[in-house]
């Protein structure tokens, strides 16, 4: 989740609701300027136990962040704790748990990003061998219960804590049990990013099934390949989903504002304080009407915020959010990138893609989206599985990376980063399946055997 920082610009109040466009208008970039922000969590445990690390404890989540200082990384403080740090690769950030997040630069390509993860991972590998813990890449903690995980201390996730039960089931889970790979991708103008948006959206189902990763939940199988993904399902109607509106004719800027206006509020950041606001309207905020601050308009700022708490498979800020894969090891977090950004920043290659999906109703998008965290690549689509559709879609992200031409210095493309993805379509098994597979065969219900085998 989103960790704020205090900027240096003038944050204006919103004058006009249309003054809130500013912030999609503002992502607006020349090809030649698009950049690929990739954002992966992994849980921490101990070694010795396996037990996740409280944020005071010596040794505990806390002590990681000072150590990681070491390597130049600048801390951020939310009162008198450091919740976070930044600096040339980006951002480390605490979840809820205290899950470790990269939210990394914005690079030019994917040797730069997958550089840029090597050394994160490695700095974190490094101060966990001296602290005693390890780093698990999974989608969901395979054997903890909510109440043996601690919570950070962070204000907009007590708040969250206290809402998530009132609206779903599940939104405690998403928070305290899950991992996820992300990337954040430009556009050009809107028209640009209505069509990005729809294939993002269309597709998000596939990268789910492709990076489906977990599938235990305290102990044992839950009968899901991406119970992550399923979490979605229960956690916040208001502020989930497909966004079926996206496929619509004239979607642009404004039906997003709109939606997001309609999304309930979490929280209002003040003088250094999270105020709860949950479950009230950024309508009445723009009226001076907001119970939380009465008689106040709000900042840029406050939508940019906003905008950070709404949960939809693909989200937009300034910029585009792919949100539909579990947490994973090394290799699948270099090849979520190079999914999309095969996809979408090549021309020829997004046309391509939207050939695929663009004559798929609703419904059947919704039918996909609801099957894939059980199915995985046996999802229905029309005429087929996803598992169908698959080997089609990475042919045309490999030559989307390949037209790009980016090399690195012994002069490899980008496309090779996409390798890890061709091998579960070739095996026909998604990383879940491979997991269930041990789990019932070599490890013999031995899932203490997930450490040894998913970590970094």
């Amino acid at each position: 989740m989103s960790t704020r920082t205090v900027s240096t610009e003038k944050d204006p109040v919103v004058e006009d609701i249309d003054d809130l466009l500013r912030v999609f208008a503002k992502g607006e970039k020349p090809e030649s300027a698009w950049r690929i922000g990739t954002e992966h969590e992994k849980f921490v445990y101990w070694k010795a136990d396996h037990r996740a690390p409280s944020y005071e404890e010596p040794g505990g989540i806390h002590a990681l962040l000072i150590a990681l200082t070491k390597f130049g990384w600048e801390p951020i403080y939310e009162g008198e704790n450091i919740i976070a740090l930044s600096g040339p690769d980006g951002n480390v950030s605490l979840e809820p748990a205290g899950q470790l997040e990269l939210s990394g630069a914005p690079l030019d390509n994917l040797h730069e990003t997958c550089a840029e993860t090597g050394r994160h991972l490695k700095q974190v590998k490094e101060i966990g061998d001296r602290l005693g813990f390890g780093i698990l890449g999974l989608g969901l903690w395979p054997d903890k219960t909510r109440a043996e995980l601690p919570i950070m201390p962070k204000g907009r996730y007590d708040i969250m804590l206290r809402h998530m039960p009132r609206v779903g089931t599940l939104g405690l889970d998403m928070m305290l049990r899950t991992c996820t790979i992300q990337v954040n991708l430009d556009y050009a103008s809107e028209a640009d990013m209505a069509k990005k948006f729809r294939v993002g959206l269309a597709l998000q189902p596939l990268a789910t099934a492709l990076f489906a990763n977990s599938p235990f939940l305290e102990g044992k199988p839950n009968g899901f390949l991406s119970y992550r993904s399923h979490i979605w399902s229960d956690t916040d109607p208001a502020r989930t989903g497909m966004l079926p509106f996206v496929f619509e004719d004239g979607f642009g800027y404004e039906r997003y504002r709109d939606y997001a206006l309609d999304v309930p509020m979490y929280f209002v950041f003040r003088d250094g304080k999270y105020i709860d606001a949950a479950g009230q309207s950024f309508r009445d905020f723009l009226e001076g009407r907001l119970p939380a601050l009465p008689g106040e308009r709000p900042l840029l700022s406050d939508w940019s915020d906003h905008l950070s708490t709404a949960f939809p498979e693909v989200r937009m800020k300034s910029f585009l959010e792919m949100r539909g894969a579990d947490g994973g090891p090394w290799s699948r977090i270099c090849a979520l990138p190079a999914l999309w950004v095969g996809l979408l920043y090549d021309q020829t290659a997004l046309d391509a893609a939207w050939d695929e999906v663009k004559h798929w109703t609703l419904e059947e998008r919704q039918v996909l989206r609801d099957s894939v965290p059980k199915l995985g690549l046996d999802a229905p689509i029309p005429g087929g599985r996803l598992r169908d559709l698959a080997p089609r879609i990475l042919e045309i992200a490999g030559a989307g990376l390949t037209a790009r031409a980016r090399l690195n210095g012994a002069g490899d493309s980008e496309n090779g980063f996409l390798d890890p993805l061709r091998e579960v379509v070739a095996s026909g098994k998604v990383p879940a399946e491979v997991l269930l597979e041990r789990y019932h065969g070599v490890w013999a219900g031995d899932l203490s055997r997930v450490y040894d085998e998913m970590s970094f």
